[in-house]
């Protein structure tokens, strides 16, 4: 059954967070025409089977799990793909973005023109450690030297798409890192919105600040090289 818009959340080893997280998005689409799908990406702690039993209680509630850890960017485009929504809802799994604040991405999208293909969150007041915000400054500033594509926090999972638009976009590991500057690659507009964020409650990250650094040099590089070998985007009409 075709729905408006599927909210999809990439998940691996939050047996603690997922489903508070999936009732808090439930309750946040409330009176939305909306699915919710969590992409088991290769747990051992449990977090599909806790979703699995939480299927009864929300029935628009979708798990998919894969085999193996795939890692992120390969759990949200499985999300994507299986998704009966045109518009497209990500936030973490880790329960910092907040649900509440998905009306106000979901509102911006419904105001631009048919060109605007994504809304970013942008973390107002972060609540991570001084040396992860650091990182992220340092990267964020590196990132906007060589791409130029106007984000202050691409780290944000907290986003609202159109399908059709990611489905397009070419597909690399960390790609979830660059859709801004893909989506602008592409032709499409995007749009920031002032989002809140939360302390993590269960668990830990799954990045060290290092290898968030060493992986992202080599794609931001590659991502440059995307930008810099495509020409602008074109109208097509049938005649």
């Amino acid at each position: 059954m075709a729905v408006s818009l599927s909210v999809v959340v990439p998940v691996k080893d939050e047996a603690e967070n997922a489903v508070p997280l999936a009732r808090e998005i439930a309750g946040a689409l409330a009176g939305y025409d909306g699915e919710i799908i969590f992409v088991d990406d290769g747990s051992t702690d449990g977090t599909g089977t806790r979703l699995q039993l939480l299927k009864a209680e929300l029935p628009h509630l979708r798990v998919l799990r894969h085999g193996q850890n795939a890692g992120q960017s390969r759990a949200i485009r499985t999300g994507v793909r299986a998704a009966r929504g045109d518009l497209i809802v990500t936030l973490d799994g880790d329960g910092q973005n907040d649900p509440a604040d998905i009306p106000k991405l979901l509102d911006a999208m419904k105001q631009g023109h048919t060109r605007l293909g994504l809304v970013s969150g942008v973390r107002a007041r972060r609540k991570d450690t001084l040396s992860r915000r650091s990182a992220s400054w340092l990267a964020n500033m590196l990132r906007q030297a060589l791409l130029h594509d106007g984000a202050a926090d691409t780290g944000c999972g907290l986003k609202v798409f159109r399908r059709e638009a990611f489905l397009a976009l070419p597909y690399f590991d960390n790609v979830h890192r660059y859709l801004i500057a893909l989506m602008i690659r592409e032709g499409y507009e995007v749009r920031f919105v002032e989002v809140g964020h939360r302390a993590r409650l269960h668990g830990a990250s799954k990045y060290t600040n290092l290898g968030r650094m060493l992986v992202g040099i080599r794609d931001l590089l590659g991502v440059r090289w995307l930008t810099r070998r495509f020409r602008s985007s074109i109208d097509v009409m049938e005649i």
